[in-house]
């Protein structure tokens, strides 16, 4: 179509407006939200139905009597009640608490040590990575009865060892005063492997202009990491001595398959008591008091050191 020999565009071919795109994009941001709200949706009915559910379900079982065949009768505190008056009761929280502190000393700062070394090479660190990630590739049970073997007083590794240097051998797991100790050896050798990589990841984001310019003010090793190392980690550390404690303060493999809470009750836990309760004992009911007991100490210590952990990095 001309107008006075002028050419004219037709109205076919004129390109589309802002207004029509507008529709278009509106319907590929729904589509794109729809698609990420679906995968929420189902992580978030993972965790109702396998988490927060049974959490639900053990305040609920922690006031009632039932064996899952009559109606449940509720009673109040009496669970609460025979699980305190239980002999065991104190000293599986003892038992709980020292293990904790010990695993502290053994399974917080020997990562973080073995990660520094493994920084600092130049040879070997995939290898030696492999190596120490190598305990947490095993099943659980598998290293716990490797070192049943190994504590074994007659013929264990242990007690040859010490033979070797002339020093007598001792009854790892069949005496009180190491017991324990042996539960803790176990726990940092098959745990020791994810703490050290996840460590060694976050000293390989420290720019090692940091450490040049430290080397250059005369600083040595132990002062580089006081200094820089620590420092620049402070928050992998925080947040690993938070899941450290809450992890060591559930232990129950270690005893259950090592000692069953003997000798003398000295390696008893707080979940391995819940476990008795529960199959052994058939009280499933002051198993999940005992169970929302320790809930509560965790949730309290992890608001506690998370608002005081906060303060302190802000």
């Amino acid at each position: 179509m001309t107008t006075a020999g002028i050419p004219v565009a037709s109205g076919r071919g004129r390109q589309p407006t802002s207004r029509g795109r507008q529709p278009t994009r509106l319907r590929r941001a729904v589509r794109r939200n729809v698609t990420a709200y679906g995968f929420l949706c189902g992580a978030l009915i993972c965790f109702a139905f396998f988490s927060w559910y049974p959490m639900v379900r053990e305040v609920i079982l922690s006031f009632q009597k039932t064996n899952f065949v009559d109606p449940p009768q509720w009673v109040g505190l009496d669970n609460f009640r025979t699980v305190v008056n239980d002999p065991a009761f104190w000293p599986a929280w003892v038992n709980t608490a020292v293990f904790t502190l010990l695993a502290l000393v053994c399974g917080y700062g020997i990562p973080f040590v073995t990660a520094i070394v493994l920084n600092e090479l130049r040879h070997a660190r995939a290898y030696l990575r492999f190596v120490v990630y190598l305990p947490v590739m095993l099943p659980p049970a598998v290293s716990v009865l490797l070192f049943q073997w190994f504590y074994n007083p007659d013929y264990g590794l242990f007690n040859q060892a010490l033979g070797l240097v002339h020093l007598p051998g001792l009854q790892w797991l069949n005496s009180t005063s190491t017991a324990l100790i042996s539960l803790v050896i176990v726990s940092t050798w098959m745990n020791m492997g994810s703490g050290t990589l996840i460590y060694l990841a976050a000293l390989q984001t420290i720019p090692s202009e940091l450490y040049e310019a430290a080397e250059l003010d005369g600083a040595g090793l132990f002062r580089r990491i006081w200094h820089v190392t620590i420092p620049q980690t402070r928050l992998i550390l925080l947040v690993m001595l938070l899941l450290q404690i809450v992890a060591t303060m559930q232990v129950f493999i270690e005893p259950y398959l090592l000692t069953g809470g003997g000798p003398e009750n000295a390696t008893i836990s707080v979940v391995y008591l819940m476990y008795q309760y529960a199959f052994n004992f058939g009280n499933l009911n002051a198993g999940n008091a005992l169970g929302l007991m320790l809930m509560i100490v965790l949730m309290v210590f992890s608001a506690i050191y998370l608002r005081v952990s906060r303060d302190n990095t802000v």
